[in-house]
């Protein structure tokens, strides 16, 4: 935690009396407001503002011109902790927590996976999974599972080091597949758009694509387009790890700002459904269906 220069100072030896001032100064100075827990403004540089870092080029989830669901999600909780929003806009490559949450210039990223050992996370605010995307009417009508063997000969598009490329490893899809790179700068490359852009000038069969994406890229290409997209969540499939639940980050000594969002994200599911849903996110139930809410 960043502490103030008279806390440091007491530290060093200014004293008991001077250090018990400091703190009085700093709890006056900086009110508690919404519903923030009681110890959270300590940890967090900025208790009057919420302070997230994203990505700037990296739709559906965010951008810099706060068009991605994470970021009208981030303005939601802005909201009801009566504060404004200020982002600090990093590419996610590696380093990016490093480099942005544990360096102090925020004290949230919106979009992590449950669990994530580099950061803490917060409850799940979404489940999802992959997804894969092609066109109506090529022979591929009632698609659900990778193990489909009309798969066999068709040209498919994946996101290498994802898990369904090692279940179209394991069945025998990698000959005629094309790989897509996992990890780019977001400000001059999109393997998701790219794929997607293939799907519809045939250069590839289907594609395979994170959930959130899929829906996104094929509910944005109807609308500026037209041309409509099958999407069809991977919840059937067998022997791999497909689906994920999502979370938020912050630094692994923010217990009480952990507690913070977690409350808000369960006062606010209803609101945070709407816009995954909005967006196009295929969302999941506790267990692995496509949920109800």
């Amino acid at each position: 935690m960043v502490m103030p220069s008279c806390i440091r100072a007491g530290r060093r030896g200014g004293g008991a009396i001077r250090l018990a001032a400091c703190v009085l100064l700093m709890l006056w100075v900086t009110p508690v407001q919404g519903q923030q827990a009681p110890n959270a403004a300590l940890e967090l540089v900025d208790p009057n503002v919420l302070r997230v870092c994203a990505d700037p080029h990296n739709l559906p989830f965010s951008n810099e011109a706060g068009e991605g669901f994470e970021n009208k999600i981030a303005a939601l909780l802005a909201s009801k902790l009566g504060r404004p929003v200020a982002y600090t806009y990093y590419p996610q490559v590696i380093g990016f927590y490093r480099n942005t949450l544990n360096a102090y210039r925020c004290d949230v990223v919106i979009g992590v996976a449950l669990g994530d050992d580099l950061i803490k996370t917060t409850s799940p605010y979404y489940h999802t999974t992959y997804a894969l995307i092609f066109k109506p009417g090529h022979d591929l009508d009632g698609l659900r599972s990778l193990t489909d063997p009309r798969l066999h000969e068709k040209r498919i598009g994946v996101i290498a080091g994802t898990p369904p490329a090692t279940i179209m490893a394991e069945n025998g899809l990698m000959a005629r597949a094309k790989p897509y790179p996992l990890t780019v700068d977001t400000r001059v490359e999109s393997p998701a758009q790219s794929m997607v852009q293939d799907v519809v000038a045939d250069r590839i069969d289907v594609g395979v694509l994170w959930g959130p994406i899929a829906g996104y890229q094929a509910r944005h290409l109807a609308e500026e387009t037209g041309q409509r997209l099958e999407t069809v969540p991977l919840v059937d499939e067998k022997g791999g790890h497909m689906d994920f639940r999502i979370a938020m980050g912050v630094r692994r000594s923010d217990e009480a700002w952990r507690q913070t969002l977690n409350q808000l994200i369960q006062d606010n599911r209803p609101e945070i459904d709407q816009i995954l849903t909005e967006y196009g996110v295929p969302l999941l139930d506790a267990g692995t269906n496509p949920s109800s809410r």
